[in-house]
C-alpha cells in the first residue's frame, strides 16, 4: 500500500498560525500572547536572542510543548496538537540544528527507517524503485545507496530535508540549518527551500542568527524579545541594523567592533613545520607554518573536524606536538604556565564551561585561576587572600557586565553569553600580548556576540596579535585582517581579508 509519504510531492505548502499562544514554566513566561502567520509558499524568518522564545514556539508548533492560552491554526482549521505524530500527521516537520541522520546506514535505510508505518519484512527492491520514483519530484539530488558517514555536511543536510519532505512535511521548520556548511553549501541548501517555498511545494520557518541569510533567503521576518512579538514586516522593507534593534532593544545596543587603524607590527608568535595527532592517534595537523604579528587578527576558517581544535590545544598546552614547534618573541614555546604569564598569551577556548572553567567553583574562582598565586591575590605564594580576588572579581563583573547573583554563585549556573564574559574578562583584563580565541561565540546571543567582538577587536587595537578560530565564516570576514583556511589538517589557502572571496573560500573550504 503506498504510504502518504510517497504521494507528498502531489500535496502544496501549508499555511500556519500561531494565535495569540502563551506558555509559562512555573512563574517564568517564555511565550506571551504570541501571534504570527506564516503564509503558504514563503519563507519566514524567526530572529531572536537565546531566551527570546524562539525555540518554546516551535516546540509548541511542534506539539512538544501545549500552550497554557491560544493555539495553532493549520490552512485556517485550528488543531490541537498534543505530540509530535500529531504535528507530522498534518505535514508539519523539522530539520534540527544536528544532523538526526544514522551514519552506519545509508540514505536509502534512513528514510524508509524514519516512516512510522515500516513493515516487519523490508523488501529494499521495492523501496528504492518507489524512492527513484519519488526522488524525480523534487529538486534534491542523492545517491540513495551512499552511507551518510561518507557523506559532506551539506549533503546530509540535503538528506535532512529529504527525510521531511518523504514524510509528506508541507511546512518545515529549519533551525540554523547552515551552522556547519561551507558557504557554497549554505548558498545552494537556502537556495533550494526558497525556489521549493516559491514553486508552492513547501512552506519554510527558518530560525537562522545571519542576518545575510535572512536578507537574501526570506521573505518576510518576525522577531522576538523577551517572549514576545517586537516587529514583523517583509524582508524588503528592513535593514540588518532594523533587525538588530528590534532583537536587543535601542536601549541595549552595545559598542561596535571598531577596526580601528592598527597595523600589523613585529612578528610576536610563529609556527613551524607543528604537527599534532588526534585523540585516535590519526594525523591532525600537519605541517603548519604561521607568523602572527602584533597589530592584526589572523582568523583560521575551516569546516569542523578539520585540525582547528588540534591546533588551539596544542597553542593552550592541552595536546603535546609530535613534530615542529612554537616560538614567542624568538623563544621556544612550550605552553606552560609560566611562559603563558611571561609571555602574556591567553586563551577563549571553545565550550568554555567544559575547558577554560571548573563548573562547581565560584565566579570569583574562576576568574581567579590567572591571579591566585600571584602577590596581591596570595601570601607566601599560597595563602589566599578570598577578600582581594573578591574585590578582584566585583571589578571584573563591572567591566564586562557579567550577569550573575553574585561573585560567590557557582559559575555554571550562568548563562552561555554570561560564562563567556567572565572567562574573556579573566584573559583579557591584564596587558594581553597574544590572544588564541577559538569559536568563541558559538551559540550566543546578538548581544553577546556584539560584546564579545568589541573586546577582541580592542585587543587587536591595543596590539595585540590574535589568533582566532572560527566556524563561523560571516564571524571571520568581520574581524580579520588575513584569514587563512585549514582543510585535513593543513593550511591549504591565504588572503588578505580586503582581496577575500567568499566562494573561493569555501572552496578550500570543502577540500576542492
Amino acid at each position: 500500500m503506498e504510504t502518504a509519504a510517497r504521494s507528498s510531492m502531489d500535496q502544496k505548502a501549508l499555511e500556519v498560525e500561531c494565535v495569540n499562544i502563551t506558555k509559562a514554566f512555573a512563574d517564568f513566561i517564555a511565550l506571551e500572547g504570541v501571534s504570527i502567520r506564516i503564509k503558504a509558499g514563503t519563507v519566514h524568518a524567526l530572529l531572536g536572542e537565546n531566551g527570546a522564545g524562539k525555540s518554546t514556539l516551535v516546540k509548541c508548533i511542534m506539539g512538544y510543548y501545549h500552550p497554557d492560552q491560544g493555539g495553532v491554526v493549520v490552512n485556517n482549521h485550528y488543531h490541537n496538537i498534543q505530540s509530535p505524530r500529531d504535528a507530522h500527521a498534518l505535514g508539519l516537520g523539522m530539520v534540527y540544528q544536528h544532523f538526526t541522520l544514522i551514519p552506519g546506514m545509508t540514505v536509502m535505510e534512513n528514510l524508509v527507517m524514519s516512516r512510522s508505518d515500516i513493515p516487519a519484512v523490508i523488501n529494499w527492491q521495492v523501496e528504492q524503485k518507489r524512492l527513484n520514483s519519488f526522488l524525480k519530484k523534487v529538486p534534491l539530488s542523492v545517491e540513495l545507496n551512499a552511507r551518510v558517514d561518507g557523506l559532506a555536511a551539506g549533503e546530509k543536510q540535503k538528506v535532512e530535508i529529504l527525510k521531511q519532505l518523504y514524510l509528506n512535511s508541507r511546512f518545515i521548520v529549519l533551525d540554523e540549518p547552515t551552522s556547519v556548511l561551507t558557504p557554497q553549501e549554505a548558498n545552494e541548501i537556502l537556495g533550494l527551500v526558497n525556489e521549493m517555498a516559491h514553486q508552492g511545494d513547501i512552506t519554510v520557518l527558518l530560525i537562522t542568527h545571519k542576518f545575510r541569510e535572512v536578507m537574501a533567503y526570506a521573505d518576510k521576518v518576525t522577531i522576538l524579545r523577551n517572549g514576545r512579538v517586537v516587529g514583523d514586516g517583509d524582508v524588503g522593507d528592513l535593514t540588518s541594523d532594523d533587525m538588530a534593534r528590534m532583537m536587543i532593544g535601542d536601549e541595549a545596543l552595545v559598542e561596535s567592533s571598531d577596526r580601528g587603524t592598527a597595523e600589523a607590527g613585529m612578528v610576536k608568535l610563529k609556527i613551524s613545520g607543528l604537527s599534532a595527532e588526534s585523540d585516535a592517534g590519526r594525523p591532525a595537523i600537519q605541517d603548519i607554518n604561521l607568523e602572527l604579528r602584533g597589530g592584526e587578527i589572523v582568523g583560521i576558517a575551516g569546516v569542523s573536524g578539520n585540525g582547528q581544535s588540534e591546533l588551539v590545544q596544542v597553542l593552550a598546552g592541552q595536546r603535546e606536538a609530535v613534530s615542529g614547534g612554537v616560538s614567542i618573541h624568538d623563544e621556544p614555546y612550550h605552553a606552560t604556565r609560566k611562559e603563558m604569564r611571561d609571555h602574556k598569551l591567553f586563551c577563549l577556548p571553545e565550550e568554555p564551561l567544559a575547558n577554560a572553567c571548573v563548573p562547581d567553583m565560584s565566579v570569583a574562582e574562576n576568574m581567579a585561576f590567572r591571579l591566585f598565586d600571584t602577590v596581591d591575590i596570595a601570601s607566601n605564594g599560597w595563602w589566599l587572600n578570598r577578600n582581594a580576588f573578591k574585590r578582584t572579581a566585583l571589578d571584573l563583573i563591572a567591566q564586562y557586565n557579567v550577569k550573575t547573583p553574585g561573585p560567590e554563585a557557582a559559575i555554571k549556573n550562568l548563562s552561555g553569553g554570561n560564562i563567556q564574559r567572565a572567562v574573556l574578562a579573566r584573559e583579557l583584563s591584564g596587558d594581553v600580548e597574544i590572544l588564541i580565541a577559538a569559536n568563541p561565540c558559538f551559540g550566543l546571543d546578538f548581544s553577546a556576540v556584539a560584546d564579545i567582538h568589541a573586546r577582541i577587536m580592542a585587543a587587536r587595537n591595543n596590539g595585540a596579535a590574535v589568533l582566532m578560530v572560527s566556524e563561523d565564516l560571516d564571524e571571520l570576514l568581520k574581524l580579520s585582517d588575513r584569514l587563512i583556511v585549514i582543510s585535513e589538517g593543513k593550511f591549504v589557502y591565504e588572503t588578505l581579508i580586503a582581496d577575500a572571496d567568499r566562494m573561493t573560500i569555501g572552496h578550500y573550504m570543502a577540500g576542492h
